[in-house]
């Protein structure tokens, strides 16, 4: 009889540690499918999917502190292209001139100001003079807000009779602000100034 009681026992703990095990092997199981299924959801919702004439690409998302060095690089040059670029045209210059302004301070509109005051802008509609801007390196230095860049940039100046080439080099300062359509990177650029810009070359246009 006691013989058969101790079998018992035995089986008994047997069963209770065999149960345990699954229990503990059911909970471990459970918490590993959902942190794979939350790391799953984290990695889906990183990834965009845009159509592209009829096929959808992949794309990635990513923070902002990982994109500011190409955001502030191509900020800084869409601003100088709009400044820079002018037609002989009052209206196609007031209409770069003030989306130039959306992404500067008032440092830009200084800069703008006295040059309308000068007569450059009547000077290059009255002779026909088309000048257009080549960026040819931007270097922001993010180790420090707001951020420092220097501009480096080549002006092509079209005139009837001849095509100046200038050096242009800029430099001023990037502060963050709210994003918007006339601002899409979410800078501002600040105490915006001229370092150096001077004639490389002048040469005679041919017809």
């Amino acid at each position: 009889m006691f013989k058969k009681m101790k079998n018992i026992d035995t089986a008994f703990r047997h069963i209770r540690g065999f149960t345990m095990l699954i229990i503990i092997g059911s909970v471990l199981l459970s918490c590993f499918a959902l942190y794979k299924s939350f790391s799953l959801v984290s990695e889906m919702q990183d990834r965009i999917y845009i159509l592209a004439n009829g096929k959808a690409l992949e794309a990635y998302s990513a923070g902002r502190k990982d994109n500011i060095p190409v955001e502030a690089r191509d900020h800084v040059k869409t601003f100088h292209q709009l400044f820079f670029t002018l037609d002989p045209d009052d209206k196609a210059i007031e209409m770069n001139i003030t989306k130039a302004l959306y992404l500067a301070d008032g440092s830009a509109k200084r800069i703008y100001d006295d040059l309308k005051e000068n007569g450059y802008y009547a000077g290059l509609i009255s002779g026909n003079v088309n000048q257009t801007i080549h960026v040819d390196s931007v270097a922001v230095d993010i180790n420090e807000y707001p951020y420092r860049f220097r501009c480096y940039a080549t002006q092509r100046i079209v005139r009837p009779t001849s095509i100046t080439t200038r050096s242009l080099i800029t430099e001023g300062a990037l502060r963050n602000v709210s994003r918007s359509d006339n601002n899409p990177h979410g800078f501002l650029i600040e105490r915006w100034a001229t370092i150096a810009n001077k004639d490389l070359k002048t040469t005679a246009r041919r017809y």
